[in-house]
């Protein structure tokens, strides 16, 4: 079942002022090349009030792995991918849960939209299939670039999920892709 909850982030960490209710703060601002969105917080990371903070949580590893932050980042320091051009957020930002436990109620696709639009990533990289099949409206996706879609004017892609619960379909390759992919457009 998921959680909704109303506690504030930490100070320092929010970049938008948190709407009440919000479980994580959006880490958006315009300028940035690549934002990952995930379905919703996990438990864990509600209560720690950081992004991928679940035990066994593959997201920070596989962004240090695959090149796209220069070390291995802790959860609680989500912000410092700000400087990197990298920001977070969740179609689902007031409940706190597992995919499974959501209901199409709690996804608030239109304001994923105009989140995204108000920043203008180049690239858009949907941490779920879950939450890029309810974002952009199909009933399947396919793993890595969406070469027929654009969300918000950016570029989409559908990595598997980071989440320790995911273990059965987990591989960093469209990770990979998407690291490679954002290092050759930076150039």
């Amino acid at each position: 079942m998921p959680t909704r909850l109303t506690d504030e982030a930490p100070a320092g960490r929010i970049i938008e002022p948190l709407r009440p209710g919000v479980v994580l703060p959006d880490l958006l601002r315009p300028g940035l090349r690549l934002v990952f969105c995930g379905t919703a917080a996990g438990h864990h990371s509600a209560r720690r009030q950081a992004y991928y903070a679940g035990p066994g949580n593959r997201f920070w590893p596989t962004l240090h792995q695959v090149g796209l932050t220069p070390v291995r980042m802790a959860p609680e320091d989500y912000g410092l991918v700000l400087d990197l051009g990298i920001g977070l957020t969740d179609l689902a930002k007031y409940v706190a849960g597992a995919d499974a436990d959501l209901d199409i109620s709690d996804y608030d696709v239109p304001g994923l939209e105009a989140r995204i639009a108000g920043a203008g990533p180049g690239v858009l990289a949907f941490t779920s299939k879950q939450a890029a099949k309810v974002a952009l409206g199909r009933r399947e996706v396919a793993y890595g670039l969406v070469p027929d879609m654009r969300f918000a004017g950016c570029e989409v892609h559908v990595l598997p999920s980071p989440s320790g619960r995911a273990t059965a379909w987990w591989h960093p390759g469209p990770w990979q892709a998407l690291a490679d992919r954002s290092r050759r457009s930076a150039t």
